[in-house]
């Protein structure tokens, strides 16, 4: 064979890697329904092919536009095999899973190429649930920042208009260019700030926190009022029309987000009264100015909704409202893609915080612990008992919500002490 064949011939290899080699938006497709979207990475080098299917690890051949590959998961267990072949721009095959075999089809992920922009979103509409089925209203890729509003949960604006039934109105929702199941949405909070001068807030402890004599004998007077003044020159808040034993009582003003969601899995609407691994009415009070939230995507796109400021709340949302208020908010995004972090995690200056959500306190403690503990094992690289030395001396806890349908237990650990460790 000539030197001149075989240039050919290296050079029809590396053209046909080429072509495969990137990333893709693998679907299945169930009577022709393309369902399960993940992101698949492929390198080819020569005949071989690695890659990621999410966090499966993928092994196999590309030769003359055929593909074929295995795949384990990250316990070593198999996946599935894979085979199929190139259709113009896209891959098309079936996969062998267990005892099923599943016709599945890829596609080009978009390349992003614009830079970093901040846009400004004035809605028109606001949205009761979380859900993948509704349009996005701003396409925004991953480093850009959004500035927007939000009506408190009775659906009042800044102006005291109403635009909305009440219920936790969101703002959104907000496509994340890129983001796939399986990746991790980070939101970062630069501004939360009231926008008005005027809050409301419940005036009776909910049931579920109270012992059952209490609630019974408790005599509540039906013509107190709990609305409140924000004076946000001084930082506090007043009742409008305090009581006797309350003329001289005030509340610091903590800006927070109630809600921040992204879109359940599977197409599924969630009232935006309820909270779960896509976050939600999630009622945590370190969800303030300066904070990150990690939320795991499920729909393509993510879908970030945002809504529920509250102005001031204790732990637990005791009274089932805190200052209810409208706010003007500002966030960033970005996304860590393939991997996932199961549930809602947060970050400040001061702690890194995993949030457990679930029917009951003990429930909920187990997941945030548990949730926690992964964190510190992957990404800070401790082994099992160097995760229960670190967090039996430094965990805290805190009781974010108990007044929704479940009930929202923050696991945090301080940096200053994380910072002790060796890497």
């Amino acid at each position: 064979m000539s030197r001149v064949t075989l240039l050919l011939l290296a050079l029809a290899a590396a053209l046909s890697a080429a072509d495969i080699t990137g990333s893709w938006r693998i679907y299945f497709v169930t009577f022709a329904e393309e369902t399960s979207p993940a992101r698949l990475e492929i390198q080819v080098q020569g005949e071989k092919l690695t890659g990621t299917l999410n966090e499966i690890h993928i092994e196999g051949t590309f030769r003359d536009g055929t593909v074929k590959f295995t795949g384990k998961r990250p316990n070593g267990q198999d996946f599935g095999t894979f085979e199929g072949r190139t259709k113009g721009d896209e891959l098309a095959g079936n996969a062998h899973m267990g005892d099923q075999d599943r016709p599945w089809i890829a596609r080009r992920a978009a390349t992003i190429t614009a830079a970093p922009q901040t846009r400004t979103f004035e809605p028109s509409q606001f949205h009761r649930y979380f859900s993948g089925t509704i349009a996005p209203a701003l396409h925004i890729n991953p480093g850009d920042t959004v500035r927007t509003t939000t009506v408190d949960a009775g659906g009042t604006d800044a102006k005291g208009v109403r635009r909305s039934n009440g219920g936790n109105p969101e703002t959104g929702p907000f496509y994340v260019e890129g983001a796939m199941p399986g990746d991790t949405l980070v939101v970062k909070f630069n501004r939360i700030r009231l926008n008005r001068d005027s809050a409301g807030s419940g005036d009776q402890i909910v049931p579920d926190a109270l012992a059952p004599g209490y609630h019974r004998n408790a005599k509540y007077d039906d013509k107190f009022s709990s609305e409140w003044k924000l004076d946000r020159e001084s930082g506090f808040a007043t009742l409008a029309k305090p009581s006797e034993h309350l003329k001289d009582f005030r509340v610091k003003l903590q800006p927070m987000l109630g809600c921040v969601a992204v879109a359940p899995p599977d197409k599924q609407s969630v009232r935006s009264g309820w909270l779960g691994s896509y976050g939600g009415n999630m009622d945590y009070n370190g969800l303030r100015e300066g904070a990150t939230l990690y939320l795991p995507v499920n729909q393509e796109g993510a879908l970030l909704f945002v809504g529920d400021g509250h102005a001031a709340q204790g732990d637990g949302e005791l009274t089932g409202d805190a200052l209810e208020t409208s706010m003007d908010v500002e966030f960033t995004v970005n996304l860590v893609q393939g991997q996932s972090t199961g549930g809602p995690r947060a970050e400040n200056d001061e702690f890194i915080m995993a949030m457990g959500i679930a029917n009951s306190l003990p429930d909920a403690l187990r997941q945030a612990t548990t949730q926690l503990a992964r964190w510190l094992e992957r990404d800070y690289h401790l082994t099992a008992n160097e995760s229960a030395i670190v967090l039996g001396t430094s965990i805290r806890y805190d009781i974010a919500e108990v007044v929704d349908p479940q009930v929202n237990i923050v696991a945090k650990v301080s940096k200053q002490a994380l910072a002790q460790l060796k890497k």
